[in-house]
């Protein structure tokens, strides 16, 4: 059985991942509408991550007999000046994941949950990996000035990027 004080700080991660998600999409929808369809395809397959790891989450819960219960998401930002300042946001958004992944393991800690501390192992190495990827791009578009030729460049690049899965389109055939 899962402790009850760590039960409820996953399901608060949830919902942060949840956000992130829905962060994503937006910042998504806002490259698309830059015409930058390579940032857009990035924050889509990052969206999509973040959703895997809310249920990741919501998997873990529900294998240790807890139960999960979701709370509203709160409306991200819809609208960046240019691509390096939205990706600036990535990386201080990614960095505060880290936090909370951090504060769970310290709880956990605490708690003597050996279980979730072996779990969060895995969310701890995914954070330095987000970090990395946000700080990676972020420094690329600032050698670039964040336009011209190489902004054309690293969205060309980013649009290579293989999303986990891909959802259906509504009558197709799975």
């Amino acid at each position: 059985m899962i402790n009850k004080k760590v039960e409820k700080a996953i399901n608060d991660q949830i919902n942060a991942e949840m956000y992130s998600s829905y962060l994503y999409v937006s910042m998504a929808s806002d490259m698309e509408g830059k015409s930058l369809p390579g940032f857009a395809h990035w924050m889509k397959s990052q969206a999509q991550e973040e959703l895997m790891h809310a249920m990741k989450f919501y998997d873990f819960i529900v294998e240790r007999g807890g139960r999960v219960i979701l709370k509203g998401i709160d409306g991200p930002q819809t609208s960046w000046k240019n691509p390096t300042e939205m990706v600036a946001h990535v990386y201080k958004h990614e960095q505060h994941v880290t936090g909370l992944i951090n504060s769970l393991m310290d709880l956990a800690i605490k708690e003597k949950d050996h279980a979730t501390v072996n779990f969060l192992q895995w969310f701890v190495k995914e954070q330095v990996e987000e970090e990395s990827t946000a700080s990676d791009i972020l420094q690329k578009l600032k050698l670039i000035g964040g336009k011209g030729d190489g902004l054309f460049m690293i969205d060309k690049e980013l649009a290579a990027r293989v999303p986990l899965f891909t959802f259906p389109l509504p009558g197709a055939q799975a």
